[in-house]
């Protein structure tokens, strides 16, 4: 991921790929019953990245579709690289997405609550393959799979502390905005650019246009993850690719 990027969200559920609002697994909407077919998909129309999300694996804190992700790399081959989050709260289970196929795992919970978790991960297999997401409420970044009440950590202190650290990748969500289409919080992007300038950050969470895609690249993003939006078909992955290569 050498200049900005647009990701096609992967969110598994039960096998499935679906979406859903605002985090909130009562409200969800199923989209295919083979992720597989999904991702060949995205990559056949010139995504060079996806984003997998283990949705189960985020809500208990234990993989659980570590076949599915391995089949998906397996399937996109060498045409697109994938990144994985969702459950990945230990070093084995890390190295075990690596190993399936996975470019970069992206880590959540534990990055925000075990100390040195995130800077030994990046001292292991170097900082282009370890993400830290930081999904943001209320001004914090929050973990738990976004289990409502969840303690959080100042979201500008937890991207200057792992930026410390050796982070240089982050995954930044608006939870508020994620499966609404309501736009990207600039705001708060922004401010965690100007708080860690030489972090690599992919927006996400209400990305609906390619107006929004080039509003998040023109604040600095290196990427931004996409997902209701094209599976909903207000915006279209191969057009949208072609507007920000031009």
């Amino acid at each position: 991921m050498t200049t900005f990027d647009l990701l096609p969200a992967i969110d598994l559920r039960g096998g499935r790929v679906v979406r859903l609002v605002q985090g909130d697994f009562l409200r969800e909407t199923a989209f295919s019953d083979d992720p597989v077919a999904v991702a060949r998909t995205f990559v056949d129309v010139g995504a060079r990245w996806l984003h997998v999300v283990d949705l189960d694996g985020a809500r208990t804190g234990t993989a659980a579709h570590g076949e599915v992700i391995a089949a998906i790399a397996a399937a996109v081959g060498d045409r697109g690289a994938v990144e994985v989050a969702g459950g990945l709260r230990s070093a084995e289970a890390v190295a075990m997405a690596l190993d399936a196929g996975a470019e970069r795992a992206v880590i959540g919970t534990a990055a925000l609550t075990v100390p040195g978790f995130a800077g030994d991960l990046v001292a292991r297999h170097g900082f282009e393959r370890i993400s830290v997401a930081l999904d943001i409420r209320g001004g914090e970044a929050v973990g738990h799979g976004w289990v409502p009440g969840a303690r959080g950590t100042p979201a500008v202190e937890a991207i200057e502390r792992l930026s410390r650290a050796g982070v240089h990748w982050f995954e930044v969500t608006a939870i508020d905005r994620d499966g609404t289409m309501q736009g990207p919080d600039l705001e708060m992007l922004g401010t965690l650019r100007q708080a860690a300038p030489s972090a690599r950050i992919v927006a996400s969470g209400g990305i609906r246009s390619v107006e929004d895609l080039r509003a998040v690249r023109e604040i600095g993003c290196a990427g931004a993850i996409v997902g209701r939006a094209l599976y909903d078909g207000t915006l279209k992955l191969e057009a949208a690719l072609e507007a920000l290569g031009a």
